[in-house]
């Protein structure tokens, strides 16, 4: 069983069982408060299984805005850590294609779009294919304005990423015995604060 977190868009907290089924999730689409809930949802849930049941942890990476991903991977490796547990990194985009896949919702080729604030959005592109969507475009920011899918893609904008989704990526990623993703942030635009050149003293 794997517990699943995402805070890239708002918050979303689930634990699927090895077939896929959902045994518990909380989530909110509030995208100010992932500090506030996080930990609540993770009492919540986890309350639904036993200690042992839990074999991994699963932290959605992005791409999403700087303050809310480190919330929830922050979680999720304080999580795993405690446990003794492994720490499986997903896309957070992988979730809604994958989602999107199973419900027949796409074939061909598709985008998944998110707000990335600031009048720009995140996309990536993939191609509809079980067990997993294949990427064809990797996450990048455009901005909104300018926005317009190319011939041939669907783009659906969602303004949530189900943990659930997310758990059935890592799940499928580990039955094929792909390689780990790196479990370090998906930052699009990189940080307001930078650090100063230090003077000179002399």
């Amino acid at each position: 069983m794997l517990l699943a977190i995402d805070t890239s868009a708002g918050t979303s907290v689930a634990l699927v069982d090895d077939d896929g089924r959902v045994v518990a999730e909380r989530s909110t689409p509030d995208t100010r408060r992932h500090a506030e809930v996080i930990g609540p949802y993770l009492h919540e849930v986890v309350a639904a299984a036993s200690p042992t049941a839990l074999t991994g942890v699963v932290a959605g990476i992005g791409p999403g805005p700087y303050t809310g991903l480190r919330v929830g991977i922050a979680a999720a490796r304080a999580f795993a850590f405690g446990r003794g547990i492994p720490l499986h990194a997903v896309a957070s985009h992988d979730a809604v294609a994958l989602a999107l896949v199973q419900g027949g919702a796409v074939a061909g080729r598709f985008a998944v779009v998110t707000d990335a604030r600031r009048r720009e959005v995140a996309v990536t592109v993939y191609g509809a294919a079980l067990p997993l969507p294949h990427t064809i475009v990797p996450a990048h920011l455009v901005a909104r304005i300018d926005w317009v899918p190319e011939q041939g893609v669907v783009a659906h904008e969602v303004s949530e990423i189900s943990a659930a989704s997310l758990g059935r990526v890592a799940l499928a990623r580990l039955a094929a015995t792909l390689p780990e993703v790196d479990p370090r942030p998906l930052y699009l635009r990189a940080p307001d604060v930078t650090l100063s050149t230090p003077k000179r003293v002399s």
